[in-house]
């Protein structure tokens, strides 16, 4: 009887939807084949579940270069593969839950005898698949951790004595284009249909900037480049009459200063 290829075990063992109606028949009629997805099934299981736990270290080009060597891959397969020579942290997107192993043994007979132990390909076969899933879950973590803005500093913002039930927060993030963005919070203060505006104030009080209107309860706005905020360090809300003047109108409803991460 012929058998299922190393290789399209390894991916049947991971979850894979890679068999054919042909190749579940056959997996359910021979124990060898069998037994060899339900082994590597449980490796693989034991693999995910320790991702969190630890950090991989990225394996020397050399062993990459045996795996494709063994898989018949080309150098380009290898480069592609290959993640840099620092460590890599991993992350699963959800834990490892009993529902994985089952997707992987659902076309498994629960009966199958253990066979022989695996040959040398399908070791290789296996390693270079779970490689392949790590570095590509690895990749995801890093892109995503890298568009994630990272705040740098925050207030919270203290009620003036026309407005005691005021209370508000600040935060400034920045993002990796180096971008920074004020993001504050207002409760308590009258009627959120009034009009007030958002200033940085330099912390000598000789010199404001508007950033815009506070709509709501909490706004977002974008802070211009080259504002220094070692020197506007003091976020304000205040009250502004519709009148046209574009100054700052003395009825400051909360402040704070900015302390940096």
């Amino acid at each position: 009887m012929s058998h299922l290829d190393p290789e399209q075990l390894a991916l049947i063992a991971l979850g894979e939807p890679v068999a054919s109606d042909q190749d579940r028949e056959h997996l359910a009629s021979c124990a060898e084949c069998a037994a060899d997805v339900s082994e590597m099934s449980h490796a693989a299981v034991v693999a995910r579940s320790t991702m969190d736990e630890v950090e991989l270290e990225a394996p020397p080009a050399r062993v990459w270069g045996r795996i494709a060597d063994e898989l018949g891959l080309g150098d380009a397969a290898v480069l592609a593969l290959a993640p840099p020579a620092d460590l890599v942290s991993a992350r699963p997107s959800r834990p490892v839950t009993d529902a994985d192993t089952q997707a992987a043994a659902s076309v498994i007979p629960s009966a199958a005898p253990r066979r022989r132990r695996w040959s040398q390909r399908a070791w290789w076969a296996l390693a270079a698949s779970v490689a392949f899933v790590l570095v590509i879950a690895g990749g995801v973590w890093v892109g995503v951790g890298s568009l994630t803005p990272t705040s740098i500093a925050s207030a919270s913002l203290e009620a003036f004595p026309d407005h005691p039930q005021a209370v508000g927060t600040a935060e400034v993030d920045e993002a990796r284009d180096g971008g920074r963005t004020l993001t504050v919070t207002l409760d308590g203060a009258a009627s959120s249909a009034d009009y007030r505006e958002v200033w940085l104030i330099r912390n000598d009080g000789g010199a404001l900037i508007s950033l815009g209107v506070l709509d709501g309860s909490k706004g977002s706005f974008p802070i211009p480049a080259g504002v220094d905020l070692a020197e506007y360090d003091l976020v304000d809300i205040s009250f502004e009459p519709v009148d046209g003047d574009p100054a700052h109108s003395g009825d400051s409803i909360v402040r704070g200063q900015l302390t940096f991460a």
